[in-house]
């Protein structure tokens, strides 16, 4: 059989335009990794193996292939599709039978794309777990909302995947699971059909096997993208740790401190980025505003069915119902005064690294650990990547954070990829 374990979507989307592969072989090998794993990882909520089969016979010897020719995806279970339920991992919705597509699954199709299947996400893409195990270790949490979506990738499912990020639910999971992850500027990619949580953080995102693939779903999800990231030398990197770096675990750090002496053997320039204390209470700030805004959000849920509601989805209503008005306009406030500060201390930088998680993957499945080293960019809407960082074969993933300016997503993406090379090798 054909394998495909090592190509990325961008490498298979060619070879089936190149007419070297077909969609339903390529179809095939997915589903044998899917179905010779799903019942360990539990990434699916929807799967129907017949259904793929049925749409890459469709596709195959097309004449007018797109960007994503036979590409199998995976979609987060907050996106509506026509021909999966859609019910955000809440008994609420699980008779819940979409009548269209969201728009970004439309433009996957358009694309070419092979709707593989609903992945697991948490309750309403909050915080009540799902059962989707991490391959890296089934023991581990694969992280927050979009875990089905990382955990299949990282298993082989599909090579892309969509998932959603409010405060870590993309860049943690791709953490975790060890692999690529871009979560792009705040309102750059339509949510239309997709489910509200907290409206002033909410972004579509999605997962692949190289920074070449997020670039190129970047092409077919936001209008007007360049077909290549803007090329530009390094010139000046920053490393910010943030006021929590104490809640970074000692291998943690020294696998980031070891990326950023290879960086700068490489002859790149690397500085210290220490922010203004004003910054610490972002962590606070955004958690307050993503309760009251979710409250808001699943009100009508709330006031149907509260008895069919997690205990974590109520706390948020509890902690949104102690939290006054004033409160959370004064973190509104407090974030709209810092984002100009912190537009000028990006200026210097081509991006800003960091740490994504300050932990590995922890044991167990009912809680996904902190997002903290996500959630404070989060809070500004800046582009957001993932790169998975070359561990020893029996060593967790660690990812590595790359930030870039507000809609300056096109540069992120090709400093993205060019300290992927330095750190990650051809063949590793």
């Amino acid at each position: 059989m054909y394998r495909f374990d090592h190509l990325d979507a961008t490498t298979l989307a060619q070879r089936v335009c190149a007419g070297e592969v077909s969609e339903e072989t390529v179809a095939a090998h997915f589903l044998g990794c899917a179905e010779a794993q799903e019942s360990t990882i539990q990434a699916f909520v929807s799967f129907d193996p017949d259904a793929v089969r049925a749409q890459a016979r469709q596709l195959t010897g097309t004449r007018a292939r797109g960007l994503l020719a036979g590409i199998p995806v995976g979609v987060k279970d907050n996106y509506d599709t026509v021909d999966h339920p859609t019910g955000f991992y809440s008994p609420i919705y699980e008779d819940n039978r979409p009548s269209r597509d969201a728009q970004v699954v439309s433009l996957l199709r358009q694309a070419g794309a092979l709707i593989m299947g609903k992945t697991h996400t948490t309750e309403f893409a909050y915080m009540h777990t799902g059962p989707t195990r991490n391959p890296q270790d089934p023991r581990r949490t694969p992280g927050s909302s979009s875990a089905g979506s990382a955990a299949g990738l990282a298993a082989g499912f599909f090579p892309i995947a969509l998932g959603t990020q409010t405060a870590g639910s993309l860049i943690k999971p791709a953490a975790y699971c060890g692999v690529h992850a871009f979560k792009p500027s705040y309102g750059l990619v339509s949510l239309e059909g997709g489910k509200p949580l907290a409206p002033s953080f909410d972004t579509a995102g999605w997962f692949g096997r190289s920074v070449r693939d997020l670039s190129l779903i970047a092409q077919v999800l936001i209008p007007g993208f360049p077909a290549r990231p803007a090329e530009s030398p390094l010139r000046s990197l920053g490393f910010c740790r943030t006021a929590r770096w104490d809640q970074v675990d000692k291998d943690v750090a020294l696998a980031l401190e070891a990326a950023m002496d290879t960086l700068r053997a490489a002859g790149h320039r690397v500085s210290e980025v220490v922010l203004p204390e004003a910054f610490a209470r972002v962590f606070d700030d955004h958690l307050l505003i993503n309760d009251c805004e979710g409250a808001r959000s699943l009100a009508a849920e709330f006031n149907r069915h509260p008895d069919k509601m997690s205990m974590e989805i109520l706390d948020m209503f509890a902690r949104a119902e102690r939290t006054r008005w004033e409160q959370e306009s004064a973190a509104k406030r407090r974030l709209a005064q810092l984002a100009p500060v912190l537009e000028e201390i990006f200026k210097p930088f081509d991006a800003v690294l960091g740490a994504s998680c300050g932990i590995v993957a922890p044991l167990g499945l009912g809680a996904t650990g902190p997002s903290d080293f996500i959630r404070f960019w989060m809070a500004f809407g800046l582009p957001q990547v993932n790169i998975p960082l070359v561990r020893k074969t029996a060593e967790l993933p660690v990812g590595l954070q790359i930030i870039g300016g507000f809609r300056n997503d096109s540069l992120l993406l090709s400093v993205a990829e060019q300290v992927d090379a330095l750190l990650r090798p051809a063949g590793r």
